[in-house]
């Protein structure tokens, strides 16, 4: 179902919802995560490996530059959303990509319906999003929290470039 063309692999909310429904007619399963994946680094990559070794497709959720703001501050994202985008549909663990506007990921769960979700170890169930967590138990994903790499942030990689 991936393309080779990173560009081709990010996809309009729409887009992602024919995507999910090809994916369920083929058997495939889903797997949905989602960040702000600014500066890609290690502990990225790992987290995504893994998340990809889940099911059968990965899709990544990627925060619009306004809501990195909202979440970061002012002086993010470093990247834009269409970089951070291209960036992570050029990843060969990554099956397809797509922005969310919103401060939650909840109608965008409710439309694509993953069949399993993966949040990094620095989340617990219990810390997930509210309307998020909702919708995913809604529609019967599967919520995994992976392990987290220590020492590997964004973050911390800002915190070292300023100094």
């Amino acid at each position: 179902m991936s393309s080779p063309d990173p560009a081709s692999r990010i996809l309009s909310l729409e887009g992602m919802v024919e995507y999910r429904a090809a994916a369920a007619r083929e058997g495939k399963t889903v797997v949905l995560t989602n960040g702000c994946f600014d500066l890609l680094h290690r502990g990225h990559l790992s987290y995504l490996q893994e998340s990809a070794g889940v099911g059968d497709l990965l899709v990544v959720a990627v925060n619009s530059d306004a809501s990195v703001r909202e979440l970061k501050g002012e002086d993010r994202p470093l990247n834009s959303e269409e970089d951070r985008a291209y960036a992570l549909a050029s990843l060969r663990c990554v099956d397809a990509v797509f922005v969310f506007r919103g401060p939650t990921l909840a109608e965008e769960i409710r439309a694509i319906r993953p069949d399993a979700y993966t949040k990094a170890g620095d989340y617990t169930i219990d810390s997930l999003e509210s309307s998020e967590k909702t919708e995913l138990l809604a529609c019967g994903a599967e919520i995994r929290i992976l392990p987290f790499v220590q020492g590997h942030s964004t973050t911390s990689l800002i915190k070292r470039f300023r100094t």
